[in-house]
């Protein structure tokens, strides 16, 4: 439970970090009302209410094992992801900063989810890739389509492209 209240608090420090670092983001006088900020701002305030509600969660979770005289779960017994897991799923995300900018966006963020589910321990079936390309295409979608934002090609691909 220690480690649940942490983390809350260092998600709600992530979401402050965050907003303040949207206020270096330029206007733009092409700018909608929400402005270029509007997003990433949503996205910090979202941040921190889910390190709220963890941090809540962990409250009322240790109030109501109080009341019930239930006892607590020693602190190496408690369930979390052991570090070597932790620098996985990091190395992860660096290798698609990484790759990013060589194979572009939809590729890329494809790569990611396959990557991610097979390092939690998808099988390895028809599904895995599947749901790689159709949440890389929701993203895509979401994105470029519904958003207006554009996505890089990658340079693998600026020659096919133009």
């Amino acid at each position: 439970m220690k480690r649940d209240f942490l983390s809350g608090g260092v998600l709600i420090a992530l979401a402050a970090a965050y907003y303040i670092a949207t206020g270096t983001i330029a206007e733009s006088t092409l700018s909608d009302e929400i402005g270029a900020t509007g997003l990433p701002r949503l996205l910090a305030m979202l941040l921190a209410f889910i390190g709220l509600a963890l941090i809540a969660r962990t409250a009322f979770v240790a109030l109501a094992a109080r009341r019930a005289n239930v006892p607590q779960i020693p602190a190496e017994e408690e369930e979390g992801a052991p570090l070597p897991r932790a620098v996985g799923l990091l190395l992860i995300g660096g290798a698609y900063v990484l790759l990013l900018p060589f194979l572009g966006y939809f590729l890329s963020v494809a790569l990611l989810i396959g990557a991610v589910a097979f390092y939690e321990g998808a099988a390895r079936s028809w599904v895995l890739p599947t749901a790689a390309l159709g949440g890389a295409t929701l993203y895509w979608a979401i994105f470029v389509k519904l958003l207006g934002v554009h996505q890089p090609a990658g340079s693998l691909f600026q020659g096919w492209l133009s």
